[in-house]
């Protein structure tokens, strides 16, 4: 037997549909495409039939397997479907292979929860290596689900041959990355002030922090400090110097006050006290009070005078150089009193002033939130209590107020950092951490930017071009455990050694390495020099890991060089806005840092970006605009929206959005519903229709009809094949999505609307060329279509091409036919469909249905004279005898109608309410198409004449024709 009769005989079990008869189920056929998939291997076929020399490759960004798939990742998913689908059918070989990101807080705060660790101290006394372990048995925990689900939407993805970030092949390619930095002279330690989530008790790097600020309503407090002049330069009466601050509980770590040079600070009189504080500010800080100004002073003049302070709190009064009024250059009047207070250990500015003027480091507050023994009466609070944040603020402020030391409070409503994975409040900290230099590489990250084209376009220069320009150096050591360990080992004397790879930690050693975790290695020693080196605790920012994904995937260097290189950069990686400032970003940098010249790392001729084409995608919320919630139930279960509408609706629902342009969208069941029926069941109804009516055996030429429905039909395809490619080439989903739902509704809707009638005689020549034409039309939809809706694009490739013995998704995408476009033929068929509405909505206006007859419909206004087989198309869907063109100079196109019913116009619209009845009667007993009928009518149908009644046996296939009492059909 030859291959294709083979096949044929598969088909007739599968998707060679043969009883059209019964309502479409579509996820029982969704279910036989994916098992068609599973036993012809097409994905496998897609892969391998592509040559090899012909490399198109993305990146895909690996979700944890620690929580379920939701509409977030699904529309993630259609995306990173519909362009490989698309570039496989340009000739590329697009391998797509999974991955799973597995380390990380998110899996640390997963094992904290179930195993009652509250802190850091819980899970040394647990066990490193227990609670490691731990973590790796869970990492995958819902991969099964994951599995399902891809597979259930249509993703083509190898899940079998994935990748783990926690794999020792992945882990020694991130080392790999982070020695070549080393290398460079961009990785550093340093002291710096940073935001940690006390809750994980480890730094954030500043994209991280920016992922989680929240609205929050915090107490301000007023603090007043009292000054010490000893020029007198404020006169001879107590002064009191009013701060303000949001974090009350800073306050004990205070050591000096910052005012600006440029700022005018007024001496005020309020209640028999004097305040010092900005002149500007005056009004708003008093403005419940009365008050007088006493005198002016520039903060320059301040500055000389000298002035110092008592101390808050006598916690930390002995410290050096401390409880001055110092200069400032970041003290700012958009907020506050001109006054800042400043704790050392909490700020980037407050680090670097009290480096600048001689303070020894003060810090009150432990890396997990607590406040140290020093502060006697506030010891072992937590500073921001995740339930009740406020409370150590309130108790200070009470403790203050108590002793007259609070000028007022007052709420403040503002934007503050929580921490992305745990929701705890972050505190801005002074601590060590290790970093990569991106400042250093700022102006080549600028330009290698320019390189990339992003969809929307906006994000180019806007989002991710001003987040490069404003640059800071990235924190990557975290003081966590489930993680890359830094390569980075120390001996006594401070100095360090970098180690790139097994191999290299192996010969240092003289141990067998296999497992690159923290709990393997750290007891891993080694002697150099006669000094000791023993691996600092620190691991890698899990975003390191991100980054490094191109190199980890294919352990680069140490496998598959020549590979990883012939497809790098990638042309193409596709996430959620919010990864402009996380994956996007180190993506970008790591790949910047690592093909720099004169001495780059990757060589590929010149310095490139990871990735040359993206596209950014909005967040998906519920109907509401709320966030979706398990907890709430403010959103459909995907399973259950798959289940009821299938794959392709719910995949071109969202392809359709303005999410993809990076915007928020509200889902809405309704909708997927009405892209079910517009899309999907459209294109099964359009089928129904070519395998019920058309020609679908061998012989058929390529269509050379002259009839304007076909020839207009074949100029919308390929019109529409234009838009699409184009679309696709640019990476514009959206603009390639949307013509298709108008090309089908035109297919549906009008072109095989108004060819129904040319399908009644089989045996003539336009029978033959709408079944030609259609052929090719749905033939080549299922093609277009094939990305975007991929189980009915099968569907309908299996049904007009059984022979062919092939997936749809194995074919080349259609070349574009210039030649087939008659921009002149499709205005003249919109005049005509303009008119077909205009025509029955003047038939609605006098209450006249279509099925009745009517002698004319006259034409006035700006119109086109139409050729004759147009105006037949308008008449025969309209049902009037004639057009009349009427006055043309109307400024407006309009319509009227002869409303005068003659005898036999009555008598066609009885015949044609009659043809009606028959016909729903047919249905309703389950007639196939070409059955014969016996049919009874009443009497008073006999005063039809005897040619209406031969066109009503003609249409309905009736046999016998009897006269009765009532209306009877019968099958013969």
């Amino acid at each position: 037997m030859q291959k294709g009769t083979v096949f044929l005989e598969y088909m007739k079990n599968s998707l060679y549909i043969h009883n059209f008869t019964e309502k479409l189920q579509i996820a029982d056929l969704e279910e036989k495409v994916l098992n068609f998939w599973d036993e012809t291997h097409a994905f496998e076929k897609s892969v391998r039939d592509r040559p090899e020399e012909k490399p198109y490759h993305f990146y895909d960004g690996p979700p944890f397997a620690t929580g379920l798939p939701h509409y977030g990742h699904i529309i993630a998913s259609v995306i990173k479907d519909v362009v490989p689908r698309y570039w496989t059918m340009r000739g590329f070989r697009v391998e797509r292979r999974w991955g799973w990101d597995c380390h990380g807080l998110p899996v640390e705060n997963i094992l904290e929860k179930e195993l009652h660790l509250k802190t850091k101290k819980d899970i040394i006394a647990y066990g490193v290596d227990a609670f490691n372990e731990a973590c790796r048995d869970t990492v995958l925990r819902y991969s099964q689900e994951w599995k399902k689900t891809i597979r259930r939407i249509g993703r083509w993805v190898d899940m079998e041959n994935d990748y783990k970030t926690m794999d020792p092949e992945f882990m020694e390619s991130v080392w790999w990355v982070f020695g070549e930095l080393w290398k460079k002279g961009l990785i550093y330690k340093d002291y710096k002030a940073m935001h940690i989530c006390p809750r994980c008790a480890t730094p954030l790097s500043n994209f991280e922090v920016t992922q989680g600020y929240k609205d929050v309503t915090d107490t301000s407090v007023y603090p007043l400090f009292t000054l010490h002049d000893p020029t007198q330069a404020l006169g001879d009466t107590q002064v009191y110097a009013i701060a303000w601050t949001t974090t009350p509980w800073t306050l004990p770590g205070n050591v000096l006050l910052a005012i600006a040079d440029q700022i005018e600070y007024a001496v005020v009189e309020s209640d028999g006290k004097r305040y010092l504080c900005a002149q500007k500010q005056v009004p708003s800080i008093f403005e419940k009070k009365e008050y007088k100004e006493v005198s002016v002073h520039s903060g320059k003049d301040l500055i000389r005078a000298k002035l110092s302070y008592e101390p808050l709190f006598p916690y930390f009064s002995l410290t050096p150089n401390a409880f001055r009024v110092v200069s400032g250059d970041f003290v700012t009047l958009e907020e506050g009193t001109g006054i800042v207070h400043i704790a050392p250990a909490f700020g980037e500015n407050d680090y670097a002033l009290g480096k600048q003027e001689g303070i020894p480091f003060v810090c009150h507050v432990t890396m997990d939130g607590i406040i140290t023994d020093d502060v006697v009466d506030f010891a072992g609070l937590e500073v921001k209590p995740k339930g009740y944040p406020g409370k150590t603020d309130k108790d200070i402020n009470d403790f203050l107020t108590q002793q007259g030391k609070v000028f007022k409070t007052e709420p403040i409503t503002h934007s503050y950092p929580h921490c992305w994975r745990c929701d705890t409040p972050l505190l801005n900290y002074a601590t060590q951490s290790w970093y990569v230099s991106v400042v250093k590489l700022k102006a080549q990250l600028i330009a290698n930017n320019q390189q990339i084209r992003w969809v929307p376009s906006h994000m180019k220069d806007g989002r991710f071009g001003q987040w490069l320009e404003g640059a800071r150096d990235w924190a990557i050591s975290r003081s966590r455990y489930w993680g890359t360990p830094l390569p980075v080992w120390e001996n006594q004397d401070g100095e360090y050694i970098c180690i790139s790879s097994i191999a290299e930690l192996q010969k240092l050693t003289g141990k067998k390495v296999t497992d690159l975790h923290k709990h393997k290695i750290d007891s891993l020693q080694f002697t150099k020099d006669g000094k000791t080196y023993t691996r600092i605790p620190d691991v890698l920012d899990c975003w390191f890991e991100s980054g490094s994904m191109p190199y980890g995937q294919m352990h680069y260097p140490f496998e598959n060089k020549d590979k990883f290189l012939a497809s790098y950069p990638a042309q193409f990686i596709a996430e959620g806005q919010d990864q402009t400032r996380g994956w996007f970003y180190t993506l970008h940098v790591l790949a910047t840092a690592l093909t720099h010249t004169p001495d780059p790392s990757i060589d590929v001729g010149k310095e490139v970006p990871a990735f040359l084409n993206v596209i950014v995608n909005g967040i998906v919320l519920a109907e509401d605009g709320k966030k979706m919630s398990k907890r709430l139930k403010n959103y459909p279960d995907p399973q259950e929206i798959l289940g009821a509408y299938g794959a392709d609706a719910l995949r071109y629902y969202l392809l359709r959005q303005p999410v993809m342009q990076a915007e928020s969208m509200n889902f809405s069941e309704k909708d997927v519903r009405e892209t079910y029926n517009k899309i999907v069941n459209a294109l099964w109804n359009s089928l129904v229709f070519y395998r019920l009516y058309a020609k679908t055996s061998d012989g058929i030429a390529s269509n050379q009809s002259t009839h304007p429905l076909d020839r207009w039909i074949l100029s919308r395809l390929n019109k529409l094949l234009h838009t699409v490619t184009v679309a696709m080439d640019e990476y514009r989903l959206l603009d390639a999505s949307r013509p298709i739902e108008d090309f089908i509704s035109d297919l549906s809707g009008w072109y095989i609307r108004r060819s129904r009638g040319r399908m009644k005689d089989t045996q003539s020549a336009d029978w033959a060329a709408v079944s030609s034409t259609l052929q090719e039309v749905l033939g080549t939809v299922s093609v277009i279509i094939a990305p975007f809706t991929p189980f009915m694009a099968e569907v309908i490739f299996q049904n007009v091409f059984p022979e062919k013995g092939t997936s749809v998704h194995l074919e080349l995408w259609p070349s574009i036919h210039p030649k087939r476009s008659d921009d002149s033929l499709e205005q003249k068929m919109d005049l005509s469909r303009v008119l077909v509405e205009r025509i029955l909505s003047a038939r609605k206006t006098v209450s006249i249905p279509v099925r009745q007859p009517l002698a004319s419909a006259l034409i006035s206004g700006t119109y086109e004279v139409l050729p004759d087989e147009l105006l037949f198309i308008i008449m025969e869907e309209t049902n009037v005898k004639k057009i009349i063109y009427g006055n043309k100079n109307d400024e407006e196109l309009s319509v009227s109608l002869d409303t005068v019913l003659t005898k036999e116009l009555r008598e066609e619209g009885t015949l044609r309410e009659l043809i009606r009845m028959v016909q729903a009667e047919r249905k309703e007993k389950k007639c196939s198409r070409d059955a014969r009928i016996s049919l009874e009518l009443p009497a008073e149908y006999k005063t039809l004449s005897s040619s209406l009644i031969d066109t009503l046996k003609i249409e309905t296939l009736v046999d016998e024709l009897t006269w009765g009492e009532s209306f009877k059909l019968s099958i013969r």
